[in-house]
C-alpha cells in the first residue's frame, strides 16, 4: 500500500515511519485516517480561532477599534451611588455629594463631560466624570442620585442608557438643555 513511501506523520503515537517493507496494518489504517483528516482538523482550528477573534466584537463597543480611545457613543446599564459614599473622596480628589451632577465611568478620562440618556423615557442629563467604578462592576456608568432623579430611574435602581462624550470642556447651556 505505501511501498517505497517514507513519511513522518503528525500523530506519532499512532503512526510510524514506513519504509519499503511497510508496517503492520493497524498502524497503516490509523495513519491513513489521520493524514486524510489532518487538513480538516487544521481548518477546524482556524474556524475556532476566527470565532474567538470575532465574538468580542459582538459585545457593547466601549473603545474605538482604530485608535484604542473610548468610543464617542456607548450603550449600557446605569446605576446610582449609594448614600454611604457621601463625603468620601472620588478618584480625582473631589468630595462626593449626591447633589452634584457627577458620574463614575471606567474607561473615559476623569474630567470628561458626558450626556446620559435614559433609553426608556428619553430623558437626558449632562454630568462630569470624577470617579471610577469597581473593575469587576459590569455597569457602564454610576450616577449621583440627583442625576438619577432627573433621568427618572431611582425607583428601579438600574436602567439602560446611551452615553455621549461631550469633551473635556464644560458644555454650554444649549448642550445641557438638549
Amino acid at each position: 500500500m505505501l511501498k517505497g513511501y517514507k513519511k513522518l506523520f503528525l500523530y506519532p503515537e499512532f503512526c510510524r515511519v514506513f519504509d519499503s517493507k511497510g508496517g503492520d496494518q493497524v498502524s497503516l489504517v490509523k495513519c491513513a485516517f489521520f493524514t486524510q483528516f489532518s487538513g480538516m482538523i487544521k481548518y477546524f482550528y482556524l474556524i475556532l480561532l476566527g470565532l474567538f477573534l470575532y465574538l468580542p466584537g459582538l459585545q457593547a463597543q466601549t473603545r474605538n477599534t482604530r485608535t484604542g480611545t473610548p468610543a464617542k457613543v456607548q450603550y449600557g446599564t446605569a446605576s446610582f451611588y449609594a448614600d454611604k459614599f457621601v463625603g468620601r473622596k472620588t478618584a480625582n480628589g473631589d468630595i462626593f455629594s449626591q447633589d452634584k451632577m457627577t458620574a463614575a465611568h471606567n474607561t473615559l478620562p476623569l474630567g470628561t463631560w458626558i450626556r446620559v440618556t435614559n433609553l426608556r423615557n428619553k430623558k437626558a442629563v449632562v454630568v462630569r466624570i470624577n470617579d471610577r467604578l469597581h473593575h469587576k462592576n459590569p455597569r457602564l456608568v454610576d450616577l449621583s442620585k440627583s442625576a438619577a432623579k432627573k433621568l427618572g430611574y431611582t425607583g428601579q435602581g438600574l436602567t439602560r442608557v446611551k452615553v455621549e462624550v461631550l469633551g473635556r470642556k464644560q458644555p454650554s447651556e444649549q448642550i445641557v438643555k438638549q
